[in-house]
């Protein structure tokens, strides 16, 4: 860990107070129909950190976490908590996407990552290759899904910073969107997953 990333980890609790205290405009959107997706969420793919091509129908029937990733981020400590909640949710699945798209926080390549993450987070859920997951022609097919409401069926939010959340149901619907702000451990995602 570099100083700099054993810095932003001790400042970790101060920047989510903040939050706690100035929550952004925002933090949370939740499906407010139970909107069904126009595109199935369950024809997606992903890659990997180590190349490996992922099925995301693999995880029909369980809820998955999906979440934009850097090592370099105030918000990193993040990772912490989305290890707590792998572990807690039995059928919970938490997918980790490591992007450099916000002041490159992300530099390193897969491999380090996943051994920054390892050592130093013990995480255990999978991730997946560095990727893009704004609004470009780059952006990542699962992260074109998850912010086009011609594909999720009503959201549009694209990650705002490292660390957006996106909870998906067992049958492959999006229920929420919850920005950096919010812990993975807040009771609005823990609510969604006990559903």
């Amino acid at each position: 860990m570099t100083w700099r990333q054993s810095f932003l980890k001790t400042v970790y609790p101060l920047l989510m107070l903040k939050s706690k205290w100035f929550p952004g405009k925002t933090a949370s959107l939740l499906n407010p129909g139970n909107s069904r997706p126009y595109v199935p969420f369950y024809g997606l793919t992903a890659v990997a950190n180590d190349g490996t091509v992922i099925d995301l129908h693999r995880f029909s029937g369980k809820k998955i976490l999906l979440v934009n990733t850097a090592s370099d981020c105030g918000y990193t400590g993040q990772y912490d908590e989305l290890e707590q909640l792998h572990r807690q949710f039995k059928d919970l699945v938490v997918i980790g996407f490591p992007a450099n798209d916000f002041k490159q926080q992300e530099k390193a390549d897969d491999a380090s990552i996943a051994q920054f993450c390892k050592i130093n987070f013990g995480v255990s859920f999978p991730l997946m290759q560095k990727t893009h997951v704004v609004k470009t022609a780059e952006q990542n097919a699962v992260f074109d899904w998850l912010s086009h409401k011609e594909k999720n069926g009503w959201c549009n939010q694209a990650p705002v910073w490292n660390f957006c959340k996106y909870v998906v149901n067992e049958e492959g619907v999006l229920l929420g969107f919850f920005d950096q702000s919010v812990s993975p451990l807040d009771a609005r995602i823990t609510g969604l997953l006990q559903k």
